[in-house]
């Protein structure tokens, strides 16, 4: 693999985006991965219109979201031993023929149980290329000061997914049709995948290859940092879901369905523009030090959003909430390249992204059964406990974030030691 070569300046977005290669798999995983955004809310939006049940549409997403946490890691690990193309293509295929099942049974007034079936294929094929991409983005940068910029750049266009995604599918679900989110989340995903996939010549190493350098194989999970950040991503979860499912029955109690698309994209505006905000920013505050400060402030912004009861201040609450994620999340991915092995590369990011879909499942079961018995407000209270939970086991086991020898060290041919602040 060529050497990249950095210069002693801070590093910065322009420098990034003139890696080598970089714009190959850029562009496509932006579109591969736009889908993803899109797949919950559009669950949530069609099974509410066909049974009437915020429950029953959080537990049909909430399915979705636990088979993607169960099978993403899976897909992961497939990646690094036999290529992410040979993964990608059959799950794109899944995928979308999953997702025209579940909308046929759901508009034909199916059992709920059939849905439950219909959504374990299609959360389990859920293509994982957030985790392909900063995979590559690793195996291209693996110690050098431009990985912290490359993982804020990746949350910077994870998050603008997430504005653009549930915008336009509850505006395709509430100005087209019930089922038109989830059938541009099927179209979009079976292009976009395909096109990713193509992406022959940046795809990392893997197989023997990848243990030739890296050493034997070894299952991220295995790594007790890695299972701290999984209990925080839980809680970053916690929050996406609840926020889709109380901000939905928060605008069908005002009567105003069509704001839902708006609170969410100013939640994710905030996450957007502070993960840009932590791209720029040359930290002197250690990574682990950096994850509890802003998991603080997520606890504390998630812990008032069941006090809003307008519009205006709940958009400015969760703009908040935006801005909060964003440095948990980036700082957990920029730990987690420390922590793994190269060959449990795309296995770890798939742990993390499968930790927010088990945690976001598991807010929309229950914020969902909330806002049928209680109302919106008492749905708000599910991002709160969440947070709370994991904040608690990050202060407690803080000390398993500690990186690996090897992460203290610049790649190979920069011919100079990276400083690593660890604390």
């Amino acid at each position: 693999m060529a050497s990249t070569v950095i210069s002693d300046k801070r590093p910065g977005y322009g420098q990034l985006l003139r890696t080598p290669g970089a714009l190959s798999f850029l562009l496509p995983g932006f579109a591969a991965r736009q889908p993803f955004a899109m797949l919950t809310i559009g669950i949530v939006l069609l099974v509410q219109h066909t049974t009437g049940s915020f429950g029953s549409a959080g537990a049909v997403a909430a399915v979705t979201g636990v088979s993607m946490a169960i099978f993403a890691p899976q897909s992961g690990k497939l990646a690094d031993r036999f290529g992410q193309r040979a993964v990608l293509i059959p799950g794109v295929l899944v995928h979308t023929a999953s997702v025209i099942l579940l909308v046929v049974l759901a508009l034909s007034g199916a059992p709920l149980w059939a849905l439950f079936l219909a959504a374990v294929p299609a959360g389990a094929s859920v293509p994982q290329v957030g985790p392909m991409v900063r995979a590559r983005w690793a195996a291209k940068l693996d110690g050098t000061p431009l990985m912290p910029t490359a993982a804020a750049f990746e949350s910077v266009t994870d998050e603008f997914t997430f504005v653009v995604g549930p915008v336009l599918a509850t505006a395709l679900c509430t100005g087209i049709h019930p089922a038109a989110g989830l059938i541009a989340e099927a179209a979009l995903t079976l292009v976009g995948g395909l096109f990713f996939a193509a992406q022959r010549a940046t795809q990392p190493a893997y197989g023997i290859a990848a243990a030739t350098t890296a050493g034997p194989p070894r299952s991220a999970l295995s790594i007790p940092g890695v299972r701290v950040l999984i209990v925080a991503f839980l809680g970053i979860g916690a929050v996406f879901g609840g926020m889709q499912v109380s901000l939905t029955a928060f605008t069908e109690e005002i009567g105003n369905p069509g704001a839902n698309g708006l609170l969410y994209g100013i939640f994710a505006a905030g996450n957007m523009l502070a993960g840009i905000a932590m791209g720029a920013v040359a930290w002197k505050v250690g990574p682990r030090r950096r994850l509890i400060l802003g998991y603080t402030g997520l606890t504390i912004a998630a812990s008032l959003l069941w006090t809003a009861h307008s519009v205006l201040l709940l958009g400015a609450l969760g703009l908040v909430v935006g801005l909060c994620i964003a440095p948990a999340l980036i700082t957990g991915y920029t730990i987690v390249e420390t922590l793994i092995p190269a060959t449990a590369r795309t296995e770890a990011f798939t742990w993390l992204t499968g930790a927010v879909a088990l945690g976001q499942a598991a807010a929309v079961t229950i914020a969902g059964r909330l806002a049928d018995s209680q109302g919106s407000s008492a749905g708000f209270l599910v991002p709160a406990v969440g947070t709370v939970l994991a904040l608690g086991t990050l202060v407690a086991l803080r000390s398993r974030l500690k990186p690996r020898e090897t992460s203290r060290v610049a790649a190979r041919g920069i011919g100079h030691r990276v400083p690593v602040a660890v604390d």
